[in-house]
Formats: C-alpha cells, sequence, structure tokens
C-alpha cells in the first residue's frame, strides 16, 4: 500500500522532484569546481543551503511571499558568484527559469537565458581557453533544462488543461445521459398512466352505455315475463303474445350489445403500447432498465402484427431476463414505408452459438405465419461485441 501511494504521488510531482535534483545537481558541481581551485568555505556551504531552502520554500507558498524568497535566493546565488565565480553559474540559469514558472510568461523568455549563457559561455571559453570538451556539456545542460521546463509549461501543461476540458465535458455528458434517461423513464410512467385512465375511462363509458342502453330493455323483459307467467292458463294466446314480443326485445338486445362492443372496445394498438409499458415497467422494478422507444405511424400496424410483436417481445424479454444477465433492454419499434421493423437489444453476456429452443422456436413460427423474417445477433467471432439482439421484420399486406 505504501508502494503505491509513493508511486501515485511519484507520478503527480514528478516535476516538482525532478527540478529537485536538477537543482542539488548544480549545487554539487559547483561545490566540485570550487573545491578543485580554492576549495569550499563555510560562507559557500551557508549560501547553497540558504539558496535551496528558498527555492523549497517558494513552491509552498503563492502571492506576494513568492517575491520574498526569490530575492533571497537570488541574493544567495549573487554571494556563490562572488565567492565561487562561474562555477555556480547554472544555478542562475535554474533561478532564472524558476521566476519564468512562477510569473507564466511567454515562451521567448525561456530562449533569452539559454543564448545568454551559451554566448557567455562561448567568450569566456575563448578568453580562458577552456576545453571544448567543458563547453558542449555546458551546452548540452542548458539545452536540457531548456527542453525540460517549455515541455512541462508548455506540452504537459496544455494537454493536462485539455484532459481537465475533457474531463468536465466527459461528466456533463454523463450528467445529460442520466437526465435522459430519467426524463425518459418519467415519459414512460406518464405513457402507462396515460393508457391505464384512458381504458379505464372506456370501461367506465362501456359499463354506463351497457346500463343506459340494455338496464331498461331487460327489466322491461322481466316484467313481460312475469305478467305471462300469470295469465299463461287464463289466456294462453296473450301470454304467447307477450313472450314472442320479449324474445323479439332480447334479440333487438342482443344485437346492440354487439354494435356496443364493436363501437366501445379499446384499440389494439392502445392496448399493445400499453402491454409494453407494462413489459419494461416489470423490468425496471426487477433491476433491469427497459425502455421502449418508437418511430413512425403506429396506427398502421394490424392487429395481428401486434399480436406477433407482442408475443415475440415477451419472449424475447423473458430470456434475456433469464439468461443475459443483462443491465439494460431496448425495445424498438419503427414504422417504414413497406414493413414495420421491431428489435428487441439486451446488453448481457450473450452466447457463442444461437440454438433454436421453444422460445426461438415459437418466434421463428409466428413470424413465418405473418410473412416476415426474424434473425438473431450476439457474440462476434472475437467475443468482443456482448449482448444478444432480436431482429424483426413484418410487411404490410398489400
Amino acid at each position: 500500500m505504501g508502494s503505491f501511494i509513493s508511486e501515485k504521488i511519484l507520478k503527480e510531482k514528478y516535476f516538482l522532484v525532478t527540478r529537485i535534483i536538477i537543482m542539488l545537481l548544480f549545487c554539487m558541481y559547483g561545490i566540485i569546481e570550487i573545491e578543485k581551485e580554492t576549495g569550499v568555505s563555510v560562507w559557500i556551504l551557508l549560501l547553497i543551503s540558504i539558496y535551496i531552502s528558498m527555492i523549497c520554500f517558494k513552491e509552498f507558498t503563492q502571492g506576494k511571499k513568492v517575491l520574498i524568497f526569490i530575492v533571497v535566493a537570488a541574493l544567495a546565488f549573487a554571494g556563490l558568484l562572488f565567492l565561487g565565480g562561474l562555477s555556480f553559474i547554472f544555478l542562475g540559469a535554474y533561478l532564472y527559469y524558476e521566476i519564468l514558472l512562477c510569473f507564466k510568461v511567454n515562451r521567448y523568455w525561456y530562449y533569452l537565458i539559454y543564448l545568454t549563457v551559451l554566448i557567455e559561455r562561448f567568450f569566456l571559453v575563448q578568453i580562458f581557453d577552456e576545453p571544448p570538451v567543458v563547453y558542449i556539456i555546458q551546452i548540452i545542460v542548458l539545452t536540457f533544462m531548456l527542453v525540460f521546463y517549455m515541455q512541462h509549461e508548455f506540452v504537459v501543461t496544455d494537454y493536462e488543461k485539455q484532459m481537465m476540458q475533457d474531463t468536465i465535458a466527459q461528466q456533463g455528458l454523463k450528467r445529460d445521459m442520466r437526465i435522459q434517461e430519467s426524463t425518459a423513464r418519467e415519459q414512460m410512467k406518464k405513457n402507462l398512466l396515460m393508457s391505464e385512465n384512458r381504458i379505464l375511462e372506456e370501461r367506465s363509458a362501456l359499463s354506463q352505455t351497457l346500463h343506459d342502453k340494455l338496464g331498461h330493455n331487460i327489466n322491461g323483459s322481466i316484467y313481460q315475463l312475469e305478467a305471462s307467467k300469470v295469465i299463461m292458463d287464463k289466456d294462453p294466446e296473450k301470454a304467447r303474445g307477450m313472450i314472442q314480443a320479449v324474445i323479439d326485445q332480447l334479440r333487438t338486445g342482443m344485437d346492440e350489445i354487439r354494435a356496443i362492443l364493436r363501437k366501445e372496445r379499446p384499440e389494439k394498438k392502445q392496448m399493445a403500447l400499453l402491454q409494453l409499458y407494462e413489459l419494461c415497467e416489470d423490468c425496471n422494478n426487477k433491476g433491469v432498465e427497459a425502455e421502449f422507444e418508437s418511430e413512425g405511424d403506429l396506427s398502421r400496424i394490424t392487429d395481428s402484427m401486434w399480436e406477433v410483436i407482442l408475443d415475440n417481445a415477451f419472449e424475447a424479454v423473458t430470456n434475456s431476463m433469464k439468461y443475459s444477465k443483462c443491465n439494460h433492454i431496448d425495445i424498438g419499434i419503427v414504422v417504414m414505408n413497406k414493413m414495420v421493423r421491431c428489435t428487441i437489444t439486451d446488453d448481457g453476456i450473450g452466447c457463442d452459438k444461437i440454438e433454436d429452443g421453444m422460445g426461438i422456436s415459437g418466434m421463428r413460427k409466428r413470424i413465418r405465419e405473418s410473412g416476415g423474417t426474424i434473425d438473431f445477433e450476439s457474440k462476434n467471432e472475437s467475443g468482443t461485441v456482448k449482448g444478444f439482439k432480436v431482429n424483426m421484420l413484418l410487411p404490410f399486406v398489400v
């Protein structure tokens, strides 16, 4: 656990750690160079300690306090130049880059110290006749510093900003998706409630119509039958006439019942949509998200097509709930020009080979009898695509 935390901190603070290492190396380089010439005094060690402390403190301060530590570090560097000469020149370049980091300046300022030190070292080589190898090493070191600081400030930082923006955008998309899912679920519940209310209203209207149309007819028939029973022995002819009148009245009532039922019964479309919404709601109650979407004019779908769609949809959803271990099921109906497409898709484990059991065979039979086609999709050959999909096409009868 400790090593994991250390690795995480190192990845997040790699730039700071690397800069501290570079600063310490430059200090060591200056100490080694001055040791060769005059030896290292206590004052040089003290100034190096002050310089390192000010650079470290700078990382933990913000605002005006940063200027204080920079000024103290600059004074310590000036003291090192005075006591140790040009052996500590790289600490000046380091301090310059650190100042640029604090003020977020243009990239051309990074080139300035690089070119300045190169020119200064070139003239020193000419004057003091230093070996070319030393000059080349110094150029490599300065080039490394330039690339290192500019890479972080103008490449890595921009990349981190872009990643942050992408993360924010991704979170926004996820939030929008959750809102859309919640809205779709609420809309589905609303549609389900509206369909149920409409069916209840139609049932109430049907009951009222039957009562108004047939109540008096049936009551009158009962009274006439009671009367005919009383007079049957005294006046058989009149009793037969009354019974015949009752028969005619009841026959008329039956015709009215048929007419009312044909007129008042709910449409197959409404009943089918209600059943699909209830199917999705049942899945949601069992922990599997289910959504129903439609496109096109659903009124064009015939009653026989609705029966096939409903039976196969219930069979497919039942199989998904039993075997697929899915988290989401989509039911879609699209009414096209010459046919209707219905798809049921889940995101479960799928299967390597589709075998026709009783359920799939029944689905094929229903589609075949309606003149349509059906196919099933699951994992591809590489196994990267999961889930199971049922795709049905039902043609309109011309």
